[in-house]
């Protein structure tokens, strides 16, 4: 299994455009190539074509940039052949727009996301004049799914934080989700989760044997927005487990021997979206990792 990172930044990228906080001033002083794209990745079995999982508002350059991801030979072909959400945030499902050219494709995601891609944000009514042959399917947790030839997909229920066009009661369905990724001939096998809430006993569970995990990295603190910006709730209380303190996730993923930790989906606000900062080299004295853009896994 080949996994291309394409993006590791939170909704707004980083710097985000109307933030001038400590990391984002910093970024911009270091010049676009420091800059991070909302988070997405793409994963092949190297024969099946690749899936992406999450398609960021940033989607379109981020394939650009993308060899692997290039159309062709024949005029119109892609090798992307459908993509798998983690939620129905928009900073995840917005660049299916940029997908709209595509003769066919194959959507995944829980049935609350799919509803709510019918509904409060209705871009599958929006899309259905530019399809060709998409399909959207609905994953449950637990449920292995067969994707290509080689690869094998358990979606892992991490949440039930709805976005904010889809405010209502709390309810228990799965509206936030990770995805183990297992390559059958190798047994190589991924665990992507870049939004979290707390840690699961189904969290714990997929990430037995894995190689990789890549893991919700918004906040580095539970009062980052307050530190940063003089106001604003905390991590837990927006739905995103801080790095950390105690019980913070990366206490959590430590417990995993042998499993290599990146994180992503990191908020604007995160020190860790600067290299030369002291929480990064924090993060690296434990052997966890800062994911790239454009970094490139095998397993």
């Amino acid at each position: 299994m080949r996994v291309r990172i394409l993006g590791t930044a939170a909704g707004g990228g980083a710097p985000q455009w109307n933030c001038a906080c400590n990391p984002c001033a910093r970024l911009r002083g270091l010049g676009s190539s420091a800059w991070r794209t909302q988070d997405s990745i793409a994963v092949t079995d190297g024969h099946s074509g690749w899936y992406l999982i999450n398609a960021s508002p940033d989607l379109r350059t981020q394939i650009l940039r993308t060899d692997e991801l290039a159309p062709g030979p024949a005029p119109r072909q892609t090798p992307i052949r459908g993509v798998l959400l983690t939620d129905a945030e928009l900073d995840h499902t917005m660049g299916l727009v940029a997908l709209r050219e595509a003769t066919a494709l194959d959507v995944y995601a829980t049935a609350p996301v799919l509803d709510a891609l019918n509904t409060g944000f209705p871009l599958r009514r929006l899309l259905q004049p530019y399809e060709g042959a998409w399909t959207w399917t609905a994953t449950a947790p637990g449920t292995p799914l067969r994707l290509g030839g080689h690869l094998s997909v358990t979606t892992i229920a991490l949440g039930t934080k709805r976005p904010r066009y889809a405010a209502a009661p709390p309810d228990d369905a799965p509206w936030v989700v990770g995805y183990r990724v297992e390559d059958l001939r190798t047994g190589g096998a991924l665990v992507y989760a870049p939004c979290l809430a707390a840690w699961t006993r189904d969290l714990d569970d997929a990430c037995v044997g894995a190689d990789y995990l890549i893991i919700d990295g918004t906040f580095y603190y539970d009062d980052e927005m307050t530190r940063a910006t003089g106001r604003g709730a905390s991590a837990l209380s927006m739905g995103h487990m801080p790095i950390a303190g105690p019980g913070g996730s990366l206490e959590h993923a430590r417990e995993h021997g042998g499993m290599r930790v990146l994180y992503t989906h990191l908020n604007n606000t995160n020190p860790l979206v600067c290299a030369a900062s002291p929480e990064h080299a924090v993060i690296e004295a434990t052997g966890a990792a800062v994911a790239s853009e454009r970094m490139i896994l095998t397993c």
